[in-house]
């Protein structure tokens, strides 16, 4: 593919949220035709994309039929039909990631597994049946019991610390992770297109929200050794190489108290802990996604500044249309970056937008960082 006919190539998108959203936004300089397919008749993407089709992403003949129109299939969620994918790259379709590796990272269980088989550090763990069945492994405990398959932003996820607490295991398929007493949580978004190229971004550190295990906070760069940071970086490539992925790939990962780096989960597609690249790099995890996927040469992953992104989620009691308070104050401080998703309806915790803050200064910046914090608020 050359420069001159990215342009002629239309790139399908399954899933028309804020990841694809931010997608297109970067897309726009280059001027590429993005089609999004999506349930929600009000999608944030829907009026930013040549096309949009409302649909189900796990029926095989709207997947399907929806792909057929396009020359590259990518998404923004992993929760899609993947026997279609397979059947659109057996007709010639490019689809990236592949759509077996979208499998694979649909099931924690396989996932887990993919780590053990390739010799990649994460946590022990051993796979469930059923709630029974974490009751049998009582004295794995404490241990993170997670389902298998449709598990999503926190959902999905129990912490069984001892006995009393096997109630909340899952009566599903799942596995039950060991516990890890960790210093840090720690993300590196590495990419990696046809011709082979990989880069990773800098790794950040996370801060998460007790209770409903979505990130907070991002901090950029996260406060390790730089022999931790090369470490970090050079994990993340193992683990898009030994995937064989072509497309951006999340790699959370633990840093134990002992100092070494467990991968927890990685997620194929744009990802929370990279949001902040839009400003703080020189290429954002956005333009990254679409450049690998289209087999573009990739792009300088380096940060311009210190970064902080703080999530704007849906505040605790309130279900309607979305009403934002805090904006002025926002607007009115030195190197803060608003980004609202276009989502009409807000609920309790609902990933409504986010804010970058730039500063040289790291204090400064996560001051700036629990500043945003209280003042924003999306009600109804």
């Amino acid at each position: 593919m050359t420069q001159e006919n990215y342009q002629q190539k239309k790139l399908g998108i399954l899933g028309g949220g804020q990841l694809g959203r931010m997608v297109i936004q970067a897309a726009i300089n280059y001027n590429l035709e993005i089609h999004i397919l999506d349930p929600d008749s009000n999608a944030p993407c829907k009026h930013l994309c040549q096309s949009f089709s409302q649909g189900d992403l796990k029926d095989f003949d709207t997947v399907y039929a929806f792909g057929k129109a396009c020359d590259v299939i990518t998404i923004e969620i992993e929760h899609v039909n993947t026997e279609a994918l397979e059947k659109l790259q057996e007709e010639g379709k490019k689809v990236f990631p592949q759509p077996h590796i979208i499998r694979l990272i649909q099931d924690k269980r396989l996932q887990k597994q993919f780590y053990k088989d390739k010799g990649i550090p994460t946590a022990p763990f051993l796979l469930t049946a059923d709630k029974e069945a974490v009751r049998e492994h009582s004295s794995f405990l404490p241990a993170v019991h997670k389902l298998g398959r449709e598990g999503y932003d926190g959902r999905g996820v129990q912490l069984i610390k001892s006995e009393r607490d096997l109630d909340k295991a899952f009566e599903a398929p799942g596995l039950l992770e060991k516990f890890v007493d960790f210093e840090k949580e720690l993300a590196v978004i590495v990419a990696r297109n046809e011709k082979g190229e990989t880069k990773t971004f800098p790794v950040v550190e996370c801060a998460f929200h007790p209770v409903h295990n979505l990130v907070e906070f991002l901090f950029s760069p996260a406060e390790i050794a730089p022999s931790l940071e090369k470490e970090a970086r050079i994990l993340a490539e193992r683990v898009i190489d030994q995937l064989g992925m072509v497309g951006i790939l999340a790699v959370e990962l633990f840093l134990t108290k002992e100092g070494e780096l467990l991968v927890n989960e990685i997620a194929p597609r744009p990802h929370n802990s990279g949001h902040h690249t839009i400003e703080a790099n020189w290429v954002s995890q956005f333009e990254q996604h679409f450049r690998s996927v289209m087999n573009m040469p990739l792009g300088h992953t380096e940060a311009r500044s210190p970064a902080a992104m703080v999530n704007v989620l849906g505040e605790e009691g309130y279900t309607g249309e979305a009403l934002v308070e805090g904006m002025d104050e926002l607007l009115a401080s030195e190197g803060v970056f608003i980004h609202l998703y276009g989502k009409k309806l807000t609920k309790p915790f609902r990933k409504m937008g986010h804010v970058t803050v730039l500063d040289e200064n790291l204090s400064s910046l996560k001051a700036k960082a629990q500043f945003i914090k209280k003042t924003i608020k999306i009600k109804a």
